[in-house]
């Protein structure tokens, strides 16, 4: 078992941005949201490495999903 409450403000950050990629993949795939979306959340993303890094997770949910 995990105590995220231990980690880094920065892995906690990280968590974060992976869950929203997750989120915002889902909903393209199930049509709630365009593909917009993705440029919108990384648009507000201020930080290189953070959206760099919400990049790479969309990218991954993308193939996961089955996201084009």
């Amino acid at each position: 078992m995990h105590n995220l409450t231990l980690l880094s403000e920065a892995e906690k950050n990280r968590i974060e941005l992976d869950k929203q990629a997750a989120y915002a993949v889902w909903q393209v795939k199930n049509a709630k949201k365009g593909y917009e979306v993705f440029a919108e959340m990384t648009h507000n993303i201020t930080d290189d490495d953070e959206r760099e890094f919400f990049e790479r997770a969309v990218s991954k949910y993308k193939i996961e999903m089955g996201v084009a």
